[in-house]
């Protein structure tokens, strides 16, 4: 009996789990005044002048279900009723370095979002692998939009800079749902990133991806779209952009998979 009691307890556990995925859980509006980054974005408690245009735009932090984690965002909505395209913003950095941020959104996707765009980005899963299962967290927004009545579920674009721009390519590379895509400088090619700089191998990759040691060449092919680049969808248009003084990501790697990409 209670054999069966603990199997009959899994199975609606296990249901339950599946119905809650892809699901905004929560979305808390915020008061952009009464955070740490009102003080740089304000004068005399009012907007500075290159600020103006947040009073047009709600703020929100949210919360949604994506395999069995809680995954902590951020969403940006113009304040005018209507129907807005959707741009997913794919953060760089890993683990807390690059941490999505109320100042981030700002800074980088605020004035976008003001041309009518409703912006939505992710912090990933607490196990960061680097371009592992976390992006399942990239791919599940783009199912939980259909929760935010301001999205147009139908009209989804992505920008990604740096690891945000491998994010990207996987995304492409897994989804159908991505309209258009901006990739800044994202890493093509992990292989020659840890040979310009050996302690993003050490740092971060190894510490990242579970069984680096034992699977390494494998694991770096899955996250470097120069080995896969036919995969990505071609009915999806991409920009790709990259700045010769990047000192992080070699701007070879953004000449060599416009290359293969055209040739595609």
């Amino acid at each position: 009996m209670n054999r069966i009691l603990i199997l009959i307890f899994l199975f609606f556990s296990i249901s339950f789990g599946f119905t809650q995925n892809q699901k905004l859980l929560s979305k808390k509006l915020v008061d952009i005044s009464k955070t740490p980054i009102w003080n740089k974005i304000s004068q005399n408690n009012e907007l500075k002048t290159n600020f103006k245009h947040l009073k047009k735009l709600n703020f929100y932090f949210i919360t949604y279900q994506s395999d069995n984690s809680k995954v902590k965002g951020l969403l940006i909505e113009p304040k005018n009723q209507g129907k807005y395209p959707v741009v997913i913003f794919n953060r760089g950095g890993n683990r807390h370095f690059g941490k999505l941020t109320l100042a981030t959104m700002i800074i980088y996707t605020s004035k976008l979002a003001e041309q009518g765009y409703v912006i939505i980005g992710s912090n990933y899963r607490k196990k960061d692998e680097f371009g592992g299962a976390e992006i399942n967290d990239v791919l599940n927004l783009t199912k939980i939009i259909k929760d935010i009545k301001k999205a147009d579920s139908d009209c989804i674009g992505m920008f990604g800079w740096s690891r945000g721009g491998i994010m990207t390519y996987l995304a492409l590379q897994k989804s159908d749902k991505i309209k258009t895509a901006v990739v800044g400088n994202g890493p093509t090619d992990l292989f020659g990133l840890i040979s310009d700089r050996p302690e993003m191998e050490s740092k971060v990759i190894a510490e990242c991806v579970p069984n680096y040691s034992e699977n390494k060449e494998s694991e770096l092919k899955k996250r470097s779209v120069i080995y896969w680049a036919d995969e990505l969808d071609k009915n999806s248009s991409l920009l790709i952009l990259c700045g010769n003084n990047d000192k992080r990501v070699n701007p070879e790697q953004a000449d060599r998979i416009a290359e293969k990409t055209n040739k595609n």
